[in-house]
């Protein structure tokens, strides 16, 4: 959460892309050309979207919102993931049907070749700042799909996807104009649009789920959850936790609930003394763990 310059990087990149790829449209007349620019246009508007999510989960607690505005992000990267790529995705889609009815290409190709391969490397450099970003957060022992799925910070794994779905779009829209071109048939552009646009929903359908988790409310590990417990009950004042609840409000903000024995004949006084003892041993383990409320029950 402390560096976004991954997400301004992929912004300023697919904002100069989007414009050469529209200007090349516009001289070759290629639908793969028109989806790829919509696609870059879309990655804009996201990591836009992105931003604002990021400023607004920002913002200190008050009495509207007493445990902050962390979720405005997983909100926002919901939205992100289930309106703006599946509108790119599904207009990709009709423009290529649209140049199956009516195939022709107009112009020189090689405007299209050449912002392709401009693309391509500004694309890659995106990437390579989004998988930086990324790794930092990701554990060496675990698959990269893993990752995706335990990642907290949806901000990350957006733009890394997107770059990974511009990528492969790259390619097989530089494939769908080589083969129209050097075949003559114009349906081969069409269908490399169909296929950038089924790219786009595969994609957005993933982090459509991903994001949903993330809102809904995912908790922390559970080996971490074991040895929150294990610290909660090394205090002599405790017997038992008979119950602990968690959940990501934002990235790096976790909400924690635990129920606990307390041993009998303890004062009020002490059973505080032994919960905030608690609570600071927790927080220096486990600093994501803002808020801890920690609730003595009877052993039943």
């Amino acid at each position: 959460m402390r560096s976004r310059s991954f997400i301004y990087i992929a912004l300023a990149t697919d904002i100069i892309i989007a414009v050469t790829k529209f200007i090349a449209a516009g001289f070759t007349h290629s639908s793969a050309m028109v989806s790829e620019g919509i696609h870059s246009v879309i990655d804009s508007l996201s990591q836009l979207l992105l931003l604002w999510g990021v400023a607004v989960s920002k913002k200190k607690a008050d009495d509207k919102r007493p445990f902050g505005y962390g979720k405005e992000l997983y909100f926002w990267s919901f939205i992100v993931s289930l309106v703006i790529f599946i509108m790119g995705g599904c207009i990709s889609f009709y423009e290529g049907l649209l140049k199956i009815k009516g195939p022709s290409a107009d112009g020189s190709q090689s405007w299209n070749y050449a912002v392709l391969g401009i693309a391509f490397v500004f694309t890659a450099v995106s990437a390579c700042a989004s998988l930086k970003a990324f790794n930092r957060q990701r554990l060496a022992d675990i698959s990269f799909w893993e990752a995706v799925k335990r990642s907290k910070d949806p901000s990350t794994f957006i733009i890394l996807l997107g770059d990974i779905g511009d990528l492969a779009g790259l390619i097989v829209a530089f494939a769908g104009i080589y083969l129209a071109h050097v075949s003559g048939n114009f349906y081969y552009d069409g269908i490399a649009s169909m296929v950038i646009g089924a790219i786009l929903i595969i994609v957005s359908l993933l982090l459509v789920r991903e994001s949903r988790s993330l809102l809904m409310g995912e908790t922390i590990s559970k080996k971490n959850l074991q040895k929150i417990v294990a610290l909660a009950e090394s205090d002599p004042s405790v017997v038992k936790v008979k119950k602990q609840l968690s959940m990501y409000l934002a990235p790096e903000e976790i909400l924690l609930q635990l129920t606990a024995i307390f041993k009998d004949g303890l004062t009020t006084e002490q059973i505080t003394d032994s919960v905030s003892n608690i609570t600071i041993a927790i927080q220096k383990k486990f600093p994501l763990v803002k808020q801890i409320f920690i609730e003595p029950v009877k052993d039943k």
